[in-house]
């Protein structure tokens, strides 16, 4: 069984956060809500926000789940 992560990028100015979910690029999200609903769609049933801010498998580049 392959480990799941999800990789979410610096911000960048206007384009939200890059994300990889699965090693799988996905689009970028805005907010925590947007993240978990774009986590949601591989298969990460049961998400949201608070989920997606205290997860371990969430790897934050460039600030934490607070920076957008």
């Amino acid at each position: 069984m392959t480990e799941r992560s999800v990789i979410v990028c610096p911000p960048i100015k206007g384009e939200g956060r890059q994300a990889r979910v699965d090693g799988q690029n996905v689009e970028a999200a805005c907010s925590l809500r947007g993240l978990a609903e774009i986590m949601r769609r591989p298969g990460w049933a049961g998400m949201d926000e608070i989920d997606v801010a205290d997860s371990p498998v969430i790897e934050w580049h460039g600030g934490g789940p607070e920076v957008w």
